[in-house]
């Protein structure tokens, strides 16, 4: 259930589980784990006090999280139950292959109702700010790499009576922060990201990011979760929804249709590369054969005009 209040222990909500994963539905402000003594509320206690008969003694921490989420970021977080569980979904991570759609408030109202950002972004070195991403040409940007977001304007409204928009958030790349960085570095900071609003905004509960839907094309059952709509008005009172451009369940449903037909695509391109590769080995391979068979015959007909010259 869907609350304004903190994390606690008992607060672990399961949103998919069978013998090899686990789907919880992360809380916001909360660490997936930590080696700090001090932690007490984790994603990693949760499980443990949840489910210690599934908890790992070869693991550092118990359980093997396929992924990671920002502490501020809430949403669909994937947990493998053991070793080849975990290696399948890891490759699907490397592969990029895995879906991710993320739902955002933020500041002002987006224009453009759907558009892909490309900034690069690297680690920021300036003084009081190394524990931060930024854009690339940003002083003390250090290792800029290339990045992707795509952004779709779900609705208009008002937060606390200051215009936002809420989005979903398709990032196509995995850079830390890069959700954050991107929604700040085309105008429309996330409502309530303190970190990369440097400090400004901390009247909301929560930072407004939260990880709505996961699709993991595991073999051979695919994993798909969704893991709601935090950003009511019935729980928050201070979002006040005014228009609505299209609906979240229409807009996923598109986005996971183009990944499937994409997905289809690449295979097909790899599987067509195979035999194209096998052809060619084939084709060289009856190359030498011929090639071979042309040398006995010249081998064979020099021993005959020998035998008869004898």
């Amino acid at each position: 259930m869907t609350t304004t209040e903190p994390a606690c222990l008992e607060s672990l909500r399961v949103l998919y589980q069978n013998d090899d994963y686990i789907v919880v539905d992360k809380h916001w402000d909360i660490r997936i784990d930590s080696k700090m003594w001090y932690e007490k509320h984790t994603v990693q206690a949760q499980l443990r006090h949840r489910f210690p008969q599934l908890a790992d003694p070869d693991t550092y921490y118990g359980f093997r999280f396929c992924h990671q989420l920002d502490f501020s970021t809430s949403g669909a977080l994937c947990v493998a139950l053991n070793k080849a569980a975990a290696g399948q979904a890891y490759r699907c991570f490397k592969d990029r292959t895995v879906t991710k759609a993320y739902l955002a408030l933020v500041r002002g109202w987006v224009e453009e109702e759907t558009q892909t950002l490309g900034f690069s972004i690297g680690k920021n070195t300036s003084e009081g700010k190394t524990h931060m991403m930024c854009i690339e040409g940003t002083q003390g940007c250090e290792n800029p790499k290339p990045c992707q977001t795509e952004v779709t304007v779900l609705e208009f409204g008002t937060y606390d009576g200051e215009p936002v928009t809420k989005v979903l958030l398709q990032p196509l790349t995995g850079r830390t922060h890069q959700l954050r960085v991107h929604c700040s570095a085309m105008g429309h900071p996330i409502v309530g990201d303190f970190t990369y609003s440097l400090g400004v905004d901390d009247s909301p509960y929560r930072m407004m990011l939260h990880a709505h839907f996961l699709h993991i094309p595991l073999e051979p059952q695919p994993l798909l979760v969704s893991a709601g709509d935090p950003f009511l008005p019935t729980v928050d009172p201070k979002w006040l929804p005014q228009r609505s451009l299209r609906t979240l369940e229409g807009t996923v449903e598109a986005l996971l249709e183009r990944r499937v037909e994409e997905e289809r695509k690449r295979r097909e391109e790899e599987e067509r590369g195979k035999r194209e590769k096998e052809e060619r080995r084939k084709g060289r391979r009856g190359q030498r054969c011929e090639e071979e068979s042309e040398e006995q015959r010249r081998q064979c007909q020099a021993w005959l005009s020998e035998w008869a010259g004898d």
